[in-house]
């Protein structure tokens, strides 16, 4: 199973330290069928050419190149149809640090106590002039030099979310309330996507998530549906796998780096996993 994640994905192999807000201007030529995708962050996918469906865990939304989409961090399928040409959209990632500077600066807009109500993982935007002329002065920042994009950026976020207020008032206000409630649980899962390549064992993750062993194991399969062991198996076969396919590295290079005893070892769970070895990842 390859799950992708994002927006870690979209950046050099070793590039460990992400800004906290991206943009990526993401293209496909070929339509792709319920992706797995995990997002780190939240995003804004500004469909510009094809049709999007995200399907999660309880629901499920399409969307053309008339709307896009507000989609908070955890887990989803995503299915992708090209348009005319390919399939285009432009994805600006914030996490919450930046929802939490963004009601800290406006408090008149913070709410009184944090509500306990759940939301859907998204929300849904109609386009209009505005969201258009917002989505190509995004364009404008790709090559500038990194401090002054994120100063930008933190503008543009701001901007955004003020528009978004101001068009769909209390409907949009309360949804973004509700993602500070979901504080701690991005905080234990940055902690996880943290050390899905280092040596640590779960009792030494857990701790740094200051819990008991017991404790983490259970929020942990609450959260990724899934056991931790089986989870960063997964996870760091699939990166493994990735430095593979770059013929940057051979299997008897890395196997240690990914928490393996003997190269046999690797390479059995390797191919019970994807049903090759990690030595015919070349000549696939």
């Amino acid at each position: 199973m390859v799950i992708a994640n994002f927006p870690g994905h979209f950046y050099p192999s070793g590039h460990d330290v992400l800004p906290e807000l991206n943009i990526v201007n993401y293209e496909a030529n070929n339509s792709s069928d319920k992706n797995k995708i995990n997002m780190c962050k939240h995003v804004l996918s500004f469909l510009i050419e094809g049709q999007k469906q995200v399907h999660f865990s309880n629901s499920s939304v399409s969307i053309n190149t008339s709307q896009s989409l507000l989609i908070t961090s955890g887990n989803f399928l995503m299915t992708e149809h090209i348009g005319n040409t390919n399939f285009r959209c432009l994805l600006f990632f914030f996490s919450q640090k930046n929802i939490d500077g963004f009601f800290l600066k406006y408090p008149q807009l913070a709410p009184d106590k944090r509500s306990s109500n759940t939301t859907e993982p998204y929300f849904r935007l109609e386009k209009d002039e505005f969201i258009i002329h917002f989505i190509n002065s995004l364009a404008h920042t790709f090559h500038l030099e990194n401090t002054i994009s994120q100063q930008i950026l933190q503008l543009k976020f701001e901007e955004i979310m003020l528009y978004l207020i101001a068009r769909y008032k209390e409907n949009f206000l309360n949804y973004l309330r509700s993602l500070l409630i979901n504080e701690r649980e991005l905080s234990f899962k940055t902690i996880i996507e943290k050390n899905v390549c280092t040596h640590l064992n779960l009792e030494e993750i857990a701790f740094l998530c200051n819990m008991s062993l017991s404790t983490f194991k259970r929020q942990f399969e609450q959260l990724y549906q899934v056991s931790p062991g089986k989870w960063f198996q997964r996870m760091r076969l699939n990166k493994a796998k990735e430095l593979l396919s770059g013929n940057k590295v051979k299997p008897s290079e890395i196997f240690m780096d990914f928490g393996y005893d003997s190269l046999s070892n690797f390479s059995a769970a390797f191919k019970n996993e994807f049903g090759y070895s990690p030595k015919q990842v070349h000549s696939l």
